[in-house]
């Protein structure tokens, strides 16, 4: 048996997968999450807030208590958007290797394109999804990106694209006041629209059958609609959520304030402020789908890039 972890560090948050490889298969160890707001004003000033980099790291430092408490012998650490960004990221890198080194000499954060973001997201989304119902279209709704990934059963990725638009993204350079105005939300519409054109010029869309969500916004919106008292991933994976019913619950969240938002027990505190930039986001895809494919709901994955890490780190180490 050998114990792994997966780090993934985003705009919004900081997550952690440990998981036990035995034989063939693997066996979750534990999941948990951070919202840390590492590209927090990286889009403004273009390099990492002090205090958002004290935040990571206070977080960063936890998991690796929790990786030292489980005995974990190999780790992978990704970081994106936010860091691919920022002027002054060797200031994080070196954090995470000082950290990191502690469970593996040498480790440090790596940052990743957005294209290998896609694959490993991919390869995680679809682990528990039935073959018949592919090819799949992954969609990973981060905060300062989205992907698009489509590909096969398999794992054969068919085409894949990294839009710069995502829920923190959103919030911060255009959907800034608190609910958003109508203005602000026809200026974010209209960009969203922008990138998703991108991303039908380079991905086979049309070629999906089976549109896959991963991600908080996407996660917390299907804990919305089942009316769930606690956040539940078992209840979360592998919902179904219809455009139709979607549409009137990003439209109602546009509308609050992140203070009503905050008041839902499913909604992470840290998420309530950009809940509505990752709503406008959905209901932009859900435009672009509706023309481009026959869907008409997404599948809701809990599983995602950390899944698709461990995947990876399972090749390396040939078990």
């Amino acid at each position: 048996m050998t114990r792994v972890a997966a780090v993934d560090c985003g705009t919004n948050s900081i997550r952690l997968l440990i998981c036990d490889i035995v034989g063939g298969s693997t066996r979750e160890v534990t999941r948990t999450m951070e919202i840390v707001r590492l590209g927090q004003g990286v889009d403004a000033t273009g390099e990492l807030d002090p205090a958002a980099l004290a935040r990571t790291r206070a977080a960063l430092e936890r998991f690796v208590g929790i990786m030292e408490f489980e005995q974990v012998t190999a780790v992978r650490m990704v970081a994106t958007s936010a860091t691919r960004d920022a002027s002054n990221r060797d200031e994080f890198f070196s954090m995470t290797a000082e950290l990191l080194g502690r469970i593996t000499p040498g480790a440090r954060a790596e940052v990743i394109s957005g294209e290998e973001e896609a694959a490993l997201s991919f390869r995680g989304a679809i682990t528990d999804l039935d073959a018949s119902a592919g090819p799949f279209c992954v969609i990973d709704l981060g905060g300062g990106s989205t992907e698009f990934i489509v590909g096969t059963a398999e794992g054969e990725v068919l085409g894949a694209h990294s839009t710069q638009m995502g829920c923190v993204r959103i919030t911060e350079r255009i959907m800034r006041s608190d609910p958003p105005t109508e203005t602000e939300t026809e200026i974010a519409a209209e960009y969203i629209a922008e990138r998703l054109a991108d991303a039908v010029k380079i991905v086979p869309i049309a070629k999906a059958r089976t549109i896959v969500g991963v991600a908080g916004t996407f996660t917390t919106l299907s804990a919305l609609a089942q009316g769930l008292e606690t956040y539940d991933p078992q209840e979360i994976h592998g919902s179904v959520l219809r455009f139709s019913a979607l549409r009137l619950l990003t439209r109602e969240i546009r509308h609050q304030t992140s203070e009503t938002r905050a008041l839902n027990p499913v909604v992470h505190p840290g998420r309530a402020d950009v809940l509505g930039g990752g709503s406008m986001v959905v209901e932009g895809i859900m435009d672009m789908l509706e023309k481009e494919t026959k869907a008409d709901s997404f599948v809701i994955s809990e599983k995602d890039i950390l899944d698709g890490i461990v995947a990876g780190l399972k090749d390396r180490i040939g078990v």
